[in-house]
């Protein structure tokens, strides 16, 4: 193929723009130099004089233009093509096989009083590309350590299936239990890369578009930090993110390649199958998104390489010295090229190359049949294997790949290159018998007409089989494979929670400061203090963790190449090359994929980290919320600490910071141990309860649970009590635990109060007791959903098991005894304490700060919504009214008495704690 120097046209934008050269043989002596360079000193010697150059051109003021697209043609010219390894005719006859099967494992899926469907038309596309990964590049962990990370793309599922079919490592009893993970149990297969489900199996989740690209990433820069703060040895591991071109119209998608670049992550690849098409029609119709997204990869600061068009355009591409033929591919827009591959080859020979003689005349000894067949790059194993082996061989830069292919390639007329082929999910007979012969099969007209199509083995003493067990022992075993070798961690001893469990004294300070005096003790700790991970998105002074700076430092592969604007300061900013914290910037979806990446470590490298990543509360669930569930899909563990939690607490801040909903949200996602601790000493019993969940060891998970927790903390100083001597460690572990009971008063109530409401609730029980002659309990109920989540699962127990002894749920056997209504409050909206209603016996109301948060005092915010001490009173004793234990002419000469009618009234509360 030809090059671009082979060519008079210098390449500006992806398009040829004609500059004259007077001096061509002074030319020819710089391009022999560099050629020098490169062939005696190395490509990275030559890249290195290169940019050194430019640098000086610009300094020169010389307008040396951004190269941030090329020709439309292979970055690898044929001549610089490797050597091809394998046996390309076993390997077409091993894909070949893994096409029938992906294909008729979603057909058969389809069939009348199934219907569960799938996809096949993504997987038909990128096909060569798994393959020549699979038989030359992928490394498996039979080694000993994490092998590569392989993202799949969550559409070509069935064809990773199918593989594994023909390896023997599913079964036909699995691809018929495709879609069906109960009704087919033991023998169900998830529809997408999903760890959860199949947690031998995969070990990324990629489907939900655009986090597999950000997640890799993040993977990679994982790899390296673990590397540097010697947990484990990465030095091997390369990670594959196969994405399509549709999905990087996702933000995700592209929004974080610059930190792959900055770190120089060279064990990173991305490969983007092109196939032209979005789940509906083209992705660029009237444009190139090949050429787009190589300016943007380029501008990012990546190696780029495209892989465009298979072997049979070498010889057309070899005749063209004068450019036209690469210049009617630059400008021949993606919307026609899809044309061109549902088009006969008289189509393609009228259309693309009849507008030029000089076209006309390279294909005049080719048959319409040989134009229907100049294919796409993707397709060709010899194009796909220069292509990877370029990518792993190349430092200093992550690499993408971009190959164009044909969305469901092979699939039939029917299929290829439709708008409508990637809902397109059963063949009829006569696509069947062409899809057959266009593979080769010996599969008898028969079988395909009498009701379901076969699956197609070999057989296990192939050649084909043979070779694929024989490719994958030498790479170090199957892929995808999810193996968990970390040993259960060390726990600390009850002397590391001392600190915060001795309250704060005198001193006022907000939950978020009494956590991180905790994560601080335990960072300290011998056994684990170094598998800590703290994350944050540039907020790490907010939440007074800059005291962590000068010990644990900020990960920077290169180091700290300046002098610090606060180097005088005792607590100044210090990065390093083994710092412990990832300071990731205003990114909370980065911050969420290092968090993941760092949670599933014990399972892609058999070490535990710990991380904690520390936000706003409010740009978790809420923003976030899509990555929190690809955590729990991937089994990722650790801690996710919503700071400047509550809708009143965070003053001044208003709507788009004021958050009164995560815990409901935290509530819908099934991995999430969600809570909101008022005191210190409740933190450091959930904190000791989370890490013997996640890093311990037990009889039911000998490796720990596959959960994460959520934590809700304040920014409002209080004063922290010290420790009960009779503390209920259970209840703080379980829910639900009494924090004071009520010593004055005649008429009993109960007051449930959660996270910074605490202290209004005790509040609440002394106005009670001096003005009301109410002796109310104070309950701190540390987790709403941990208590819902219990309770939800002894009815369905007893649902299924009327015949043993009814269970009774701990929040209704923990409130048996409380005598009087139950009130329940916090900073939430009230559909997070009434989780538990249906449970709690008695009387029972919540109050809320439902609505939109606004900005202004705490004090007005909570009169606003009626949750501060004063309406916490009102409440009570209308519960208290209701129940004829009280007169209610009492209720108007409360309301009276405080105000509860004028906002401005309010005490303002306590100001400041932006910890």
């Amino acid at each position: 193929m030809a090059s671009a120097s082979d060519r008079n046209p210098i390449i500006i934008g992806g398009l040829p723009s004609q500059v004259p050269d007077f001096d061509p043989e002074e030319t020819q002596e710089w391009l022999d130099s560099l050629d020098a360079a490169v062939d005696e000193r190395g490509r990275e010697r030559a890249r290195y004089l290169m940019l050194r150059l430019i640098e000086r051109a610009r300094e020169k003021r010389v307008a040396v233009p951004e190269m941030r697209s090329t020709d439309y043609v292979n970055t690898i010219a044929t001549k610089d093509e490797p050597f091809f390894p394998g046996n390309e005719e076993i390997e077409r006859k091993i894909l070949n096989a893994t096409r029938w099967n992906a294909a008729v494992m979603v057909s058969r899926a389809q069939r009348p009083g199934i219907g569960v469907g799938g996809h096949i038309a993504t997987f038909a596309s990128s096909a060569s590309l798994y393959d020549v990964g699979y038989n030359h590049f992928f490394r498996g962990k039979d080694e000993g350590d994490g092998g590569d990370q392989v993202f799949i793309q969550g559409h070509a599922s069935p064809g990773i299936y199918a593989r594994a079919f023909l390896l023997d490592r599913l079964s036909e009893k699995n691809l018929d239990g495709f879609r069906q993970e109960k009704s087919k149990a033991p023998y169900g297969l998830s529809s997408y890369p999903h760890p959860r489900s199949m947690p031998d199996f995969w070990e990324f989740p990629t489907v939900s578009m655009g986090l597999g690209p950000m997640g890799a990433i993040y993977q990679a820069r994982m790899n390296r930090y673990i590397q540097a703060r010697g947990i484990a040895d990465t030095s091997r591991s390369q990670v594959w993110a196969f994405l399509g071109d549709g999905e990087m119209d996702e933000p995700e998608s592209l929004g974080q390649l610059s930190i792959a670049a900055r770190e120089g992550l060279d064990n990173l690849t991305f490969v983007v199958n092109c196939n032209l098409q979005r789940l509906d029609g083209p992705v660029r119709g009237n444009g190139k998104i090949i050429q787009e997204l190589e300016s943007q990869f380029r501008g990012a600061g990546w190696n780029v390489i495209k892989l465009i068009w298979d072997r049979t355009w070498d010889p057309l591409l070899a005749q063209d010295r004068d450019g036209v033929l690469v210049n009617k591919l630059n400008t021949t827009p993606d919307g026609q090229f899809q044309t061109y591959a549902t088009e006969t080859g008289a189509y393609i020979r009228e259309h693309f190359f009849g507008d030029d003689q000089r076209l006309r005349s390279m294909v005049e000894g080719m048959t319409d049949d040989q134009l229907l067949h100049l294919g796409r790059g993707g397709h060709d194993h010899r194009k796909v294997y220069a292509a990877f082996k370029a990518a792993q061989e190349h430092k200093g830069q992550p690499t993408v790949i971009l190959a164009q292919t044909i969305k469901g390639w092979t699939l039939g007329p029917n299929f290829e290159g439709r708008n409508a082929t990637h809902q397109m999910k059963k063949l009829t007979v006569e696509d069947l018998k062409r899809f057959r012969d266009r593979l080769h099969l010996p599969i008898p007209d028969k079988d395909l007409e009498g009701g379901v199509p076969p699956y197609y083995h070999p057989g296990r003493d192939s050649e084909e089989i043979q070779y694929m067990h024989d490719r994958r022992k030498s790479l170090g075993g199957y892929v995808p494979t999810r193996v968990v070798r970390s040993k259960p961690l060390n726990l600390p001893d009850d002397k590391a929670y001392a600190g915060v469990r001795k309250g704060s004294g005198t001193q006022e300070i907000a939950t978020t400061m009494a956590f991180v005096r905790l994560l601080k003790d335990l960072m300290r700790d011998k056994e684990i203090g170094h598998r800590f991970v703290p994350i944050a998105p540039d907020e790490y002074r907010t939440f007074g963790m800059d005291s962590f700076f000068p010990s644990a430092k900020i990960y920077n592969p290169l180091g700290q190449t300046y002098e610090s604007v606060d180097r005088e300061l005792l607590l100044s900013y210090k990065e390093s090359p083994t710092g412990q914290m990832l300071h990731d910037g205003i990114t909370e979806a980065g911050c969420t994929s290092s968090l993941i990446a760092a949670g599933s470590t014990y399972a892609t490298h058999g070490e535990h980290l710990i991380p904690v990543y520390v936000f706003y509360s409010m740009f978790g669930f809420q923003r976030t919320g899509d990555s929190f569930w690809a955590m729990a899909d991937q089994l990722s563990r650790g801690f996710v600490i919503g700071a400047t939690a509550g809708r009143t607490t965070l003053t001044g801040e208003g709507l788009q910071h004021a958050d009164g909903h995560s815990q409901l949200l935290a509530s819908t996602n099934p991995g999430a141990v969600a809570y909101d601790p008022a005191y210190g000493y409740e933190i450091a019993h959930i904190v000791k309860d989370g890490l013997r969940r996640m890093y311990g060891s037990s009889p039911e998970h000998p490796h720990g649970e596959d959960v994460f927790y959520y934590l809700t903390v304040y920014n409002e100083p209080i004063v922290h009590p010290a420790e009960p001597a009779d503390v209920d460690v259970e209840g703080i572990v379980k829910g639900l635990h009494r924090v004071s009971a009520g010593s004055a008063g005649t008429v009993p109530a109960q007051i449930l109060a959660s996270g910074v409401a605490v202290p209004w609730a005790v509040n609440a029980q002394r106005m009670l007791a001096e003005e009301w002659g109410v002796r109310a309990d104070v309950w701190s109920a540390t987790s709403w959903n941990e208590l819902r989540r219990e309770a939800v699962d002894v009815e369905r127990h007893n649902l299924l098991h009327p015949e043993e002894e009814q269970r009774v749920p701990y929040v209704t056997r923990k409130l048996a005894d409380a005598e009087g209504p139950k009130i329940a409050v916090s900073d939430w909206m009230r559909s997070v304490p009434d989780q538990i209603s249906r449970w709690v016996p008695g009387t029972y109301q919540s109050l809320g700060a439902d609505g939109f948060g606004f900005a202004d005092t705490r004090g007005a915010a909570r009169r606003f919504f009626h949750i501060d001490a004063e309406s916490i009173v009102v409440a009570v004793l209308t519960e208290l009214a209701r129940d004829g234990k009280i007169d209610r002419a009492v209720l108007k000469t409360a309301i009276d008495r405080y105000q509860l009618l004028d906002v401005a009234a309010a005490d303002p509360g306590p100001a400041g704690g932006d910890a």
